[in-house]
């Protein structure tokens, strides 16, 4: 891999690229036109609706860049590909909590692709970087604030 591509899913990937063209055919033809229209009210010093869709331009502007950006640099990892003997970015892996004997799933993804609710944590947080290179079977420590918790790996899926 080479150092200026970042690892993504392809499901992460296609969900940047949705998102750009949206902006791009959705929200910034409309963000144009909502200038148009304060445009035409007049004075443009101080009108209100003006300045909130100049600020909304500028932040649509930027986050097309950012897109763009993380898309040129994107470097896919097909999940279905990967070997199971041992945890690596885009794996699903069961855990279970040493603690409360339950079992979690999670699947390593990218920072910008992390959503806790769905199960997907970044490959950067401290849960992920324990999970990295694990086996199934082998134990994982992680010092978190309300303190030590300690896990399993049970399965990669």
């Amino acid at each position: 891999m080479n150092l200026e591509q970042v690892p993504i899913t392809k499901e992460g990937y296609e969900a940047l690229k949705k998102e750009l063209e949206y902006l791009k055919k959705v929200e910034r033809p409309k963000n144009i036109k909502a200038i148009e229209e304060a445009r035409a009210h007049g004075d443009i010093t101080e009108n209100a609706e003006f300045e909130a869709a100049k600020d909304r331009q500028a932040f649509i502007d930027a986050r097309l860049s950012d897109l763009e950006y993380k898309l040129g640099r994107a470097d896919i990892i097909d999940s279905k590909t990967l070997s199971k003997d041992r945890a690596v970015f885009a794996s699903s892996v069961v855990l279970e909590n040493i603690d409360t004997g339950e079992n979690i799933k999670y699947q390593l993804v990218g920072p910008d692709e992390a959503n806790i609710e769905k199960g997907r944590i970044s490959v950067s947080s401290p849960l992920g970087k324990a999970i990295i290179g694990k086996k199934p079977g082998n134990g994982i420590i992680l010092q978190a604030p309300g303190g030590k918790r300690s896990y399993e790996l049970v399965e990669i899926l």
